[in-house]
C-alpha cells in the first residue's frame, strides 16, 4: 500500500513492539529528563500528534502508539475491543520501553484510557508501573451524559454496525470527519487522504463497529471513570475546542462544574481535533501547564 508522503515518513520513523500477543506500532523520540506519553482518539491514530511532535521532542522524551485496531497496529477481527485491554497493552509497552513515569497528553478515545488509569490509581498518582505527573485532556467524552455522538457513530453502534463498517468509504469519512472541525479549520483534501490511509490500512475500516464498543463501556463504567478522574490528586488540565459538536463548550461547562481541582483552557472557533486545528495554542497551553511541575524521571 502506498501512503501519503507525511504518513510514510511517520511510519519510517516509528517501530513495532510485540505486546500481549499483538504487534503495536509506536514512535518514540527525544531525550529530555521528562517523559510525555500521547494517547490518540477514534477513529484515527497516533499520526494525530504530528503537528506538535517536533516541538515536544525538542526537550522531552515522547512516546505515542497506535492503539490495537488503529493505524499501523494489528487490527484483529473478530475481537472484543475493551478499554481495560488497551490500558494493559499500554502499560506493557511502557515497561518494555523503560518508561515508568510521565506526563500524559490525551484526546478522544485516549481520554478514556487515562480515566481508567486514574481509576486504577485510586487516591494516588500512580498505578503499578506508571507514575502520572500530570494529565492533559483534549476534547473527549469525559462525562458520558454530555457526549453527543454523530450519526456515523450511532450507526456503527447499531445492529447494522458491521454493514456500516463495510460500506464506509473515504468520501463518507471525509464528510463525517469534517463536521467535527471548526468552521475555519476544516481538514484539507490532503489531510483527509492522510487520515483515511491509516484507517484503511490492513482493511481497518472493517473493525470500526468493534472499536465503537467504547461508547457502551463509557456508560457501563461511568461512575468508576468519572469519580476516578474527579477525585484524583494528579494535576489535570482540559484544553477544549469550543466548537466541537461532540464534546465542545457543553462538555467544558460540565467539567468546570465537576472538576473543581482542574485547570481549563478554552479554544474558540476550534473543533474536536485541537492538536490538528490549533497546534500552537495546544502546545503553548500544554507546556505552560507541565513546565512548573518539575522533572518526571
Amino acid at each position: 500500500m502506498t501512503f501519503p508522503h507525511r504518513v510514510e515518513q511517520w511510519r519510517q520513523a516509528g517501530a513495532y513492539a510485540e505486546v500481549g500477543g499483538h504487534r503495536l506500532f509506536f514512535r518514540e523520540e527525544g531525550a529530555g529528563d521528562e517523559a510525555i506519553v500521547c494517547f490518540h482518539g477514534f477513529p484515527t491514530s497516533c499520526f494525530d500528534w504530528l503537528p506538535i511532535w517536533d516541538q515536544l521532542t525538542e526537550c522531552y522524551r515522547v512516546l505515542t502508539w497506535d492503539l490495537l485496531g488503529f493505524g499501523f497496529s494489528d487490527k484483529p477481527a473478530p475481537h472484543h475491543y475493551m478499554i481495560t485491554e488497551q490500558t494493559d497493552l499500554l502499560l506493557e509497552l511502557l515497561a518494555q520501553r523503560g518508561i515508568d513515569r510521565a506526563h500524559i497528553l490525551s484526546h478522544d478515545y485516549g481520554t478514556i484510557l487515562v480515566q481508567e488509569l486514574m481509576a486504577r490509581a485510586g487516591d494516588g498518582d500512580s498505578v503499578p508501573g506508571l507514575k502520572m505527573d500530570s494529565v492533559t485532556f483534549l476534547n473527549g467524552g469525559l462525562f458520558p451524559e454530555m457526549h453527543r455522538p454523530r450519526l456515523t457513530q450511532r450507526l456503527l453502534l447499531s445492529p447494522l454496525g458491521w454493514l456500516v463498517s463495510r460500506l464506509f468509504t473515504e468520501k463518507k469519512f471525509a464528510s463525517a470527519f469534517s463536521e467535527v472541525f471548526g468552521a475555519d479549520t476544516k481538514p484539507s483534501e490532503e489531510e483527509i487522504k492522510e487520515f483515511w490511509s491509516l484507517i484503511e490500512f490492513n482493511d481497518g475500516a472493517r473493525v470500526n463497529h468493534l472499536l465503537i464498543n467504547y461508547m457502551r463501556e463509557r456508560l457501563q463504567f461511568r461512575d468508576r471513570w468519572v469519580h476516578g478522574m474527579i477525585d484524583s490528586p494528579i494535576p489535570t488540565i482540559l484544553i477544549n475546542g469550543l466548537d466541537d459538536p461532540v464534546s465542545g463548550a457543553h462538555l467544558l461547562a460540565r467539567a468546570r462544574d465537576q472538576m473543581t481541582k482542574a485547570h481549563f483552557v478554552a479554544l474558540p472557533g476550534i473543533g474536536h481535533y485541537p492538536q490538528v486545528e490549533a497546534p500552537e495554542a495546544v502546545l503553548d497551553a500544554f507546556l505552560a501547564f507541565i513546565e512548573p511541575l518539575g522533572p518526571s524521571l
